[in-house]
């Protein structure tokens, strides 16, 4: 069944992350089209803001000198980013779905990342968290895999890939990963995610 026959998924947001940790074949079933793509792009705005906020209060009460610099990146660059991750996220499920057999629909694929960007300041908060090399190996890894699982979902019920197919992508994904875990191009990886405690290690 095309996902735009489904009835459109209206629910307050606390249900919403509630369906995505415990139902998400059922929340992202549930996702249509409906010509609002505008809100999946506040919604990345929004959690980018939160995200970039909440790493800026935990720096300042950890002792870090509270800068002009500091908040621009917290209600600047967080979002601007969580915006640039968003259409790229969504260019790349396009690119799963042609190659699954799913359904090539662009607003569908921004509103399926959308909906999964709580996991974008849920991941600068625990990388913020983190204070010596294992801790920021160990949280990026474990945010990575989750991210793969929840495109995972997003590409089968949302883009109606092919299950098997996706699959595939997915372990040729996960496999890229390890890779890049296993080489010294994780630690430009782990800089996006934390750059004090990477120079640390790197020293």
């Amino acid at each position: 069944m095309k996902s735009t026959k489904n009835k459109p998924y209206k629910r307050n947001w606390l249900t919403r992350l509630t369906d995505i940790f415990f139902r998400p074949k059922h929340f992202f079933g549930r996702i249509v089209a409906d010509g609002k793509i505008e809100d999946a792009t506040l919604k990345a705005v929004l959690w980018g803001l939160v995200g970039g906020v909440l790493v800026l209060i935990m720096n300042v009460i950890r002792g870090d000198a509270f800068t002009v610099f500091s908040l621009f990146k917290a209600i600047i660059v967080y979002p601007f980013l969580a915006v640039v991750l968003l259409f790229v996220c969504s260019g790349l499920m396009m690119f799963v779905a042609e190659i699954t057999g799913g359904e090539r629909d662009w607003e569908i694929a921004v509103k399926g990342i959308a909906s999964i960007f709580f996991v974008y300041p849920l991941a600068l908060i625990l990388n913020s968290l983190a204070f010596n090399c294992t801790s920021i190996l160990v949280i990026s890894l474990a945010t990575d895999l989750y991210m793969l699982f929840l495109l995972y979902y997003i590409a089968v019920y949302c883009l109606h890939g092919k299950r098997i197919s996706v699959i595939f992508v997915l372990m040729v994904a996960a496999i890229f990963l390890a890779c890049m875990y296993m080489s010294n191009y994780r630690t430009v990886w782990f800089l996006v995610k934390n750059i004090s405690v990477t120079l640390t290690c790197l020293g």
